[in-house]
């Protein structure tokens, strides 16, 4: 079954390049603004060649990475503080509603006027919208802890640290492992994003200067490069999910159907 869909999924996406190829070339749409797919896969193979485009890859995979470490250790203790002390959890709950739903991208003109055009601006709005993904989610597994097993740990003599290690930490982590890999995407549509407005030094910075160059092959080639290294990062996101949480009974049954 699995080798079925696994055919199915090739067929389809076959038939999108195919597609791709064929649009342009029977004039749909002007090879101008979509080249025949065959053309951005040269452009695609120059690339590899191309000492600058490696640059890029790596100034967007630094800052993705910095800012993404950054945000999940933040939120994973923020969150663990606030869920674990109730008038905390009280009293910054308005706050976190109010300042979670303000989009990253609203921050650009401060993170340019703070920090200019460098690495800087790209970490304050990959940490911005990454941390809410994080601690959202602790947040949400600190409260589900069951109350029968924090009065029967407390019965056996377990301190506050050994409550959190043996009871809420177990709980949490698969919340915490979920809002991982939701800050990862955003992580990386965020650094993507400061760069291609900012101008900071990456992939973004890449895609705006070939389409402001009329290269636009390369503009779509670097387009799929993104879209690959958001496969990539989800891919290994997930990995660490399932490698992590092994143990875990939803995992268990997962694997097993």
């Amino acid at each position: 079954m699995r080798g079925g869909n696994a055919l199915l999924g090739v067929a389809g996406f076959a038939t999108f390049l195919a597609l791709l190829e064929l649009v342009p070339r029977v004039g749909l749409v002007s090879p101008e603004y979509l080249p025949p797919v065959s053309r951005i896969g040269v452009a695609l193979a120059d690339l590899a060649g191309d000492p600058a485009f490696w640059t890029a890859l790596g100034d967007t995979v630094r800052g993705w990475a910095l800012g993404l470490a950054i945000a999940v250790a933040l939120g994973v203790v923020v969150g663990f503080v606030i869920g674990t002390v109730p008038v905390l959890r009280e009293f910054s709950a308005s706050t976190i509603e109010f300042l979670r739903p303000i989009p990253s991208v609203a921050l650009i003109p401060l993170a340019v006027l703070v920090f200019g055009t460098d690495l800087r601006s790209v970490l304050l709005l990959v940490v911005y919208a990454a941390f809410w993904q994080v601690l959202v989610q602790v947040l949400y597994g600190v409260q589900d802890v069951d109350p029968v097993a924090q009065d029967t740990a407390r019965t056996f003599g377990l301190n506050r640290w050994g409550r959190m290690r043996y009871v809420t930490w177990p709980t949490a982590l698969p919340y915490v492992l979920t809002g991982v890999r939701l800050a990862a995407a955003v992580a990386l549509i965020l650094a993507v994003t400061a760069e291609l407005v900012i101008g900071a030094p990456g992939l973004g910075n890449e895609i705006g200067t070939a389409q402001s160059g009329g290269a636009v092959a390369r503009m779509y080639a670097l387009v799929i490069v993104t879209g690959l290294l958001g496969v990539a990062v989800n891919v290994l996101a997930r990995r660490l999910e399932r490698w992590l949480l092994s143990w875990h009974p939803s995992l268990r049954r997962e694997v097993a159907a």
